[in-house]
């Protein structure tokens, strides 16, 4: 029986080496191409009238006394009180709400305007954080709610906020 040269046994393991390369970056190129295509989404969803129904009421209770009924905002709200705080923001379409990511606008209602992470340092705000009386279901829920009385445009926009902010 002739046994293979080394040549050819050098040969052989060269092409099994590359066939192996060819599998794993076939499976790396899949899988990255899977992570892009695939949209994240987020737990506020504007398009579920049942969380959007769940989400009213907790804004009507703990919300609208400063962010408005119809999430219209404080009058002048992008000037300086005299305390040198700023007039609580609307929520609506006119506000700059949907410039952030929901997992920005979730941080800032669980937690509050916290300096230096949700905003300047040093920061002082009148916005406190709810977690300690909200459950993250109903964070969720007043986002949803929120972000339900936005127009088409807008949500569109503020979905490729969240995309590009997942993907750093």
């Amino acid at each position: 029986m002739d046994l293979p040269s080394n040549d050819a046994l050098r040969n052989l393991r060269n092409r099994i080496g590359v066939g192996f390369f060819a599998v794993a970056v076939a499976f790396l190129t899949a899988a990255i191409a899977v992570a892009l295509l695939s949209e994240w989404k987020s737990p506020a969803n504007p398009d579920d009238p049942e969380q959007v129904a769940r989400g009213k009421p907790v804004y009507d209770r703990h919300c609208a006394s400063c962010h408005g009924a119809k999430l219209e905002g404080q009058p002048r709200w992008q000037e300086k009180l005299p305390n040198g705080r700023m007039p609580a923001p609307p929520h609506d379409a006119s506000g700059h709400s949907w410039h952030h990511p929901d997992s920005v606008l979730f941080g800032i209602t669980k937690l509050g305007l916290v300096p230096g992470k949700y905003a300047p340092p040093k920061y002082e705000s009148d916005m406190p954080g709810f977690g300690g009386m909200l459950s993250d279901d109903e964070i969720w829920a007043v986002l949803a709610y929120i972000k339900n009385s936005w127009p088409e445009k807008i949500r569109k926009a503020q979905t490729e906020v969240n995309r590009d902010y997942k993907r750093r």
